[in-house]
């Protein structure tokens, strides 16, 4: 294993025998003989690991250790000393050292020590790239008063333990919303486990939640963890779950309630510390009253709830979400990034995405994979839109500010009336405008009024 030391001590004795056997060992080595010395060396390239005498004078090794970990909070620091004490050896871990060795060196214990300091720190180097790769693709993209609205309300419930769901249209981005909320709440440092209850055979579902002992079933020749014990002191992510069947609704309420659980053919209680958030596109008061949901199961997964807007709803942020996924694409292919031109991106900021922000981030793939050239333009756009799709600006449709004005109006209106099930009145108060003041612009603007049920 390869990998860069920097041994600090003022004996020189010590400083040549590590010098020797790490090197021996095939890792780079630096040597300082004092405290000021060591920070100069390790400022000016640091190491994979310090190894670190305690007993020096004017800096000592506490001092430089504070120093190290200040500077670099994820260096591994191995202490030692020849007057060492339980004391010492407390002290010093509190202050961030990886590990303690005694002098005389058991030099077998030093290379042991050493190659498993390594292996923590590649470790920890991979979850904090991984960190930076999953927060990245968790990115919230938009500046649109809906994204606005919606950041708050995930800064509102992040920090909280209470369960929160989340609906929205197909991808419109509920598993990013549910990850925005684990990685700004208390438990950002424990797991995030998702379950996609759409995806899971009825039959595999409890299994897969709760685990099952050995012996449970055919085929259950070992015990098995379930997404319940994995996320204990994290969060667990149940996605689709008003695809989840009656039965499986009454056993996730209960574990809910109690916070314990027992495997499929087992009776042992588990207990977990576990937040749920849950999310699904269909309308839980539908299902409740078809009987495909349960009542008690809704109010208690619907403590926070939170509703994501579907792309079409906030077209302004669509330049910002194409631009975002060209470099996440180029990034990931290890490809050239592309530019698009502004008419080529008029072009998508006009199309409706049904399938919201997913079929955007498809398009965006499919445009730098197809187009050769480096700044894609309108004509590369056109011939991927979907078959009817209006190439014309809708803006030249109209001959005055005041016609533009009113087909604006009366399309903002009737979305906001279709958001409420065509209530007048809710609609108003949404609107921030009187009852009287919303009627009048209705008949002004012949808007439909019409009901969905």
């Amino acid at each position: 294993m390869s990998g860069t030391i920097c041994v600090v001590d003022d004996e020189p004795s010590i400083l040549n025998t590590l010098s020797s056997i790490l090197e021996d060992e095939g890792y780079q080595v630096t040597l300082a003989k004092n405290g000021e010395e060591a920070m100069k060396v390790i400022q000016m390239e640091p190491p994979d690991v310090v190894i670190l005498d305690i007993w020096m004078p004017e800096l000592d090794g506490l001092e430089v250790l504070t120093r190290v970990r200040e500077l670099f909070p994820n260096m591994m620091v191995i202490m030692m000393s020849g007057h060492g004490s339980v004391e010492t050896a407390v002290k010093a871990t509190k202050l961030g050292a990886y590990d303690y060795l005694e002098k005389p060196l058991d030099l077998e214990k030093v290379t042991i020590l050493v190659r498993n300091a390594l292996n923590q720190h590649k470790l920890e180097e991979e979850n904090i790239n991984l960190r930076v790769k999953v927060e990245r693709h968790s990115k919230l993209v938009g500046a649109s008063t809906a994204m606005e609205k919606l950041r708050q309300q995930i800064a509102a419930a992040a920090p909280t333990h209470s369960r929160v769901l989340i609906s929205g249209e197909n991808g419109t981005g509920k598993e990013l919303v549910a990850r925005a909320i684990h990685l700004q709440s208390p438990r950002h440092n424990r797991p995030f486990v998702e379950v996609n209850c759409a995806a899971i055979p009825e039959t595999l579902i409890e299994t897969e939640l709760f685990g099952h002992e050995r012996g449970a079933f055919t085929g259950a020749v070992a015990q098995k963890r379930g997404k319940f014990d994995f996320a204990d002191g994290g969060t667990l992510f149940l996605d689709e779950i008003g695809d989840m069947s009656l039965a499986t609704q009454a056993k996730v309420l209960r574990v809910l309630e109690e916070q314990q659980f027992t495997r499929v053919g087992g009776g042992k209680l588990i207990k977990v510390n576990v937040r749920v958030l849950a999310a699904s596109n269909k309308d839980f008061q539908q299902e409740i009253e078809k009987g495909n949901f349960r009542e008690d199961l809704f109010y208690r997964l619907n403590v926070l709830p939170i509703e994501i807007p579907p792309l079409r709803a906030r077209r302004e942020d669509i330049a910002a979400l194409t631009h975002h996924f060209l470099k996440i694409h180029a990034e990931e292919q290890g490809v050239k990034l592309k530019d698009i031109t502004s008419e080529a991106l008029d072009v998508l900021v006009r199309h409706d995405w049904p399938g919201n922000i997913r079929e955007l981030r498809n398009q965006v793939e499919r445009l730098m994979i197809m187009v050769p050239k480096n700044t894609i333009e309108v004509d590369d756009v056109l011939p991927f839109m979907p078959r009817g799709f209006n190439r014309v600006n809708p803006l030249d449709a109209y001959d005055s500010l005041r016609e533009a004005r009113n087909a604006f109006e009366r399309e903002y209106i009737a979305v906001r009336l279709r958001e409420n099930n065509w209530n007048v009145s809710k609609t108003a108060d949404d609107l921030k405008i009187e009852r009287s003041h919303l009627h009048r612009k209705i008949k002004l603007l012949n808007v439909e009024l019409r009901s969905e049920h």
